[in-house]
């Protein structure tokens, strides 16, 4: 675990005074730009702005001295540590006094770099589920969504991708929590889809499934009916001899796919309802049927 004192070679009962005066020859010896050549001081510097980040924060360091490292550890993330912590307040007191170059000029730059080394913590991530109708998930939508951020309420318009599918998440860059200190990445909004279920539509991935109940004799002679799809309402023609649970499909009638102007089908499962009761006339008759070999 990381002693914070032993980081900055103070006593535990430092004033802050001495905890600033050890921070700022510390970080002058190895700050990374006077150590271009020993890449193993970034990590050195990043342990002790880590250390003077907590012990120069009154709350943070009583903390720090009720819990122990350990205990410190489990309650603060390395963005708790930051958050609050400008470090270029900080460098600016540091770089008071000095004549001609400052040997503290760059170290904010430093920290706010998006090249490979320490960069300042990024904000918070924020999560928050959304539900949709399965028309939005399946052709895209343009929502908005309120979100409340560090106690202010505040209204994100996005736009929902073509053919999401259900527990997907949609992200939203920077939308999140802000850095916890200056020159650090806002948090991104993520979004966990939640896709209302449809009374008739079903999905099996691009394509579209639904069920239609038909008569018999509609099945035996064959008919037209209306279908409604994910476009609109059409006619689909049912062919006489058409068997109970077979599928017909209506080609392009699905969701949007990947590939530019192609789509799924849409496939509609025939269900032939055989009546419960006959009259005696309708009994009559299917004894005639089959007496003619029906």
């Amino acid at each position: 675990m990381t002693d914070y004192y032993a980081t900055l070679g103070v006593d535990r009962k430092a004033s802050p005074d001495d905890i600033k005066k050890a921070y700022r020859q510390l970080a002058l010896k190895y700050h990374p730009d006077r150590n271009k050549d020993k890449p193993e001081v970034e990590e050195k510097f990043k342990s002790l702005s880590e250390a003077y980040a907590v012990l120069s924060d009154e709350k943070k360091r009583r903390e720090y001295d009720q819990y122990g490292e350990e205990g410190f550890s489990q309650k603060f993330s390395q963005e708790d540590v930051f958050r609050d912590f400008d470090f270029a307040s900080v460098f600016h007191q540091f770089g008071g006094g000095f004549s001609g170059n400052n040997p503290f000029s760059g170290m904010e730059d430093y920290f706010s770099r998006r090249g490979g080394g320490f960069r300042p913590p990024r904000g918070r991530d924020l999560t928050q589920d959304l539900s949709i109708s399965f028309e939005e998930a399946a052709l895209g939508a343009k929502k908005v969504v309120a979100i409340n951020r560090q106690g202010n309420r505040e209204e994100i318009s996005f736009r929902i991708p073509p053919g999401i599918e259900n527990g997907k998440s949609i992200r939203l860059s920077g939308k999140g929590i802000p850095s916890p200190v200056q020159g650090g990445q806002q948090g991104d909004l993520k979004l966990r889809v939640h896709i209302q279920p449809h009374p008739i539509f079903k999905r099996d991935g691009k394509n579209i499934v639904m069920e239609k109940e038909i008569s018999l004799i509609e099945a035996l002679l064959g008919t037209s009916v209306a279908i409604p799809t994910l476009y609109g309402e059409i006619m689909m023609k049912i062919p006489a001899g058409t068997q109970s649970h077979s599928r017909l499909r209506l080609k392009d009638k699905g969701l949007p796919k990947t590939v530019a102007n192609t789509y799924g089908d849409q496939f509609v499962q025939i269900n032939v309802k055989i009546p419960k009761e006959l009259t005696e006339q309708q009994t009559e008759l299917v004894k005639q049927l089959k007496a003619s070999g029906l």
